[in-house]
């Protein structure tokens, strides 16, 4: 910080002046006198130490920024590109081809507010869309086809508060309704309803997000190609009913992970670790590895392992 010591205006001038001729200053009240009356170098405090920058509050600085521009549309989950995405389980296609263990993965994730302070209370109601998709980009035999995306559109309410409790800060509570599908038809089909909550909290570096859902109940097909009814009845058994994700930041490295499960007797879920390294301005490389079921739902009933290496363009934070 600094500060400035005071000094005298003109009157004050005059009086030294007359003290003066009168001789009755000594010289230690002179050299006082000039220290007050002679503007004086700036004394520098040091600094305290910088308060930790929240890149929750970061992100939604930046998002506000935003809000008010009818063009913007603001990133949400992470958008990645994965060139080398390497399974362990070769895959196969609906006629029972196998496929090549490497592909591409790739997803893009939007979100666009409808309003942004919904009942004066800095409620924002958005619009969200995420798509997940894995594509044979190497298996020129059959084309190089896209053997499996995911869509998975979202509204959402979202509420920014802080909330502390002891060492953890409760940051972000959303509730939402997604429906989440694979686009196809008959016995392929997959998809399921979900109404959410989530939780994102922080605890210095560490950023947490706790999110439970609830399935929307469908009645049961009558038989397996009809386009109604519950196409997965069994998916919450691999899905879970809750995931616990979190992100620790070190220096320009992040590093996260993804828990999916459901706590029961007969629960499957699946584990996913994530790591992210600068590699320019505006990209980051991106290693991603993940075991267990439901990496897309066409796999949603199979254990499967990979391992996938690329770039992301936006994180969470």
């Amino acid at each position: 910080m600094i500060y400035w010591m005071p000094r005298f205006g003109g009157n004050a001038l005059v009086g030294v002046r007359r003290l003066i001729d009168g001789k009755r200053v000594r010289a230690p009240v002179l050299l006082l006198l000039a220290g007050t009356l002679l503007p004086t170098a700036a004394v520098a405090e040091p600094d305290s130490e910088p308060e930790h920058e929240s890149a929750i509050t970061r992100r939604l600085e930046l998002e506000s920024r935003l809000n008010d521009n009818p063009f913007s549309i603001t990133p949400y989950k992470p958008t990645y590109l994965l060139p080398l995405a390497y399974s362990s389980d070769r895959p196969v296609n609906a006629e029972g081809d196998e496929l090549d263990q490497v592909e591409m993965k790739f997803q893009v994730s939007l979100k666009v507010p409808i309003t942004n302070n919904l009942l004066g209370t800095g409620t924002q109601f958005a619009f969200g869309y995420t798509q997940v998709a894995y594509w044979q980009a190497y298996n020129s035999n059959y084309s190089s086809p896209f053997r499996e995306t995911n869509y998975e559109p979202e509204l959402m309410l979202i509420h920014p508060h802080r909330v502390s409790l002891g060492g953890i800060t409760s940051r972000v509570f959303r509730l939402g309704v997604s429906h989440q599908s694979n686009g196809r038809s008959g016995r392929e089909s997959r998809s399921w309803n979900r109404v959410y909550a989530d939780f994102m909290m922080e605890s210095g570096d560490w950023y947490l997000s706790l999110k439970p859902w609830w399935r929307i109940p469908e009645p049961e097909k009558e038989d397996p190609n009809d386009p109604s009814g519950d196409d997965n009845p069994d998916i919450h058994r691999y899905m879970g009913n809750f995931e616990f994700s979190g992100l620790y930041y070190q220096g320009t490295q992040t590093y996260g992970f993804m828990v999916r499960n459901n706590l029961a007797s007969n629960n499957r879920g699946a584990l996913q670790l994530d790591w992210t390294f600068p590699i320019g301005d505006q990209m980051r490389g991106y290693a991603q590895l993940f075991t267990g079921y439901g990496e897309s739902l066409i796999d949603y009933d199979h254990y499967s392992n990979r391992f996938s290496l690329g770039v992301m363009l936006t994180n969470w934070l």
